[in-house]
């Protein structure tokens, strides 16, 4: 993504239609994320100064509050896995900003790695243990010919498919497991957001599966 301006009237950033730059970014793989949360009930406009790719995710608007930039600065960095299944996961908007329903960051699998992993769910509310989330995912590869697989499955195998991700993909996420593979030589990527009814990151691995973690 390169430079691009956001602008919007009103409260928080681009008060008086000043515009607030977003960028530049070379590439999700290299350069960190920039973010723009905008509530509900508010006009903006975007306006590019050069070649531009912008993720826009929407959920239902609830309470009130301004507009929030997130620079990178601002956006937590985390490694985590275990080799085969190790990925740097950013969050754009979760504990650090209160987007209202939107949860929104990005993963990046190393080449040949999983991620999502072990699978995980978040389609049941159980206090403590589960909340109810739905996602998408939007892809992009490294070389930009490569591919990945992505698996989406629930417990009583309903639910049970496996894709072929790859660059520009989108997949939908109503409810299942849902891990991720990289193909070796690739890097694979994809920006990731969930709205659901209570703003609660809280995901259910795969009891069948959960061992891997200390493996």
């Amino acid at each position: 993504m390169r430079p691009c301006s956001a602008l919007r009237p009103g409260r928080g950033p681009g008060r008086g239609g000043n515009p607030v730059e977003l960028g530049p970014r070379k590439n999700v793989f290299d350069d960190p994320p920039w973010g723009l949360y905008v509530p509900g009930r508010s006009s903006y406009q975007v306006a590019a100064l050069a070649e531009s790719e912008l993720a826009l995710s929407y959920a239902p608007w609830r309470k009130s509050g301004g507009a929030v930039v997130v620079r990178p600065d601002r956006v937590s960095v985390h490694e985590r896995g275990r080799p085969g299944f190790r990925r740097e996961v950013r969050d754009i908007m979760v504990d650090n900003v209160d987007a209202d329903s939107l949860l929104v960051g990005e993963t990046v699998n190393r080449p040949g790695e999983w991620s999502s992993y072990p699978p995980h769910k978040h389609d049941t509310v159980i206090p403590d243990l589960e909340s109810r989330l739905e996602e998408v995912y939007y892809y992009k590869a490294d070389p930009p010919q490569g591919f990945g697989f992505q698996r989406i499955y629930t417990d009583d195998r309903s639910l049970d498919e496996a894709l072929t991700v790859e660059n520009d993909d989108l997949t939908l996420l109503p409810r299942g497991y849902h891990p991720v593979a990289a193909a070796p030589g690739y890097k694979l990527y994809y920006f990731w957001a969930l709205a659901g009814p209570e703003r609660l990151m809280r995901p259910h691995n795969d009891p069948l599966h959960e061992w891997t973690l200390e493996a």
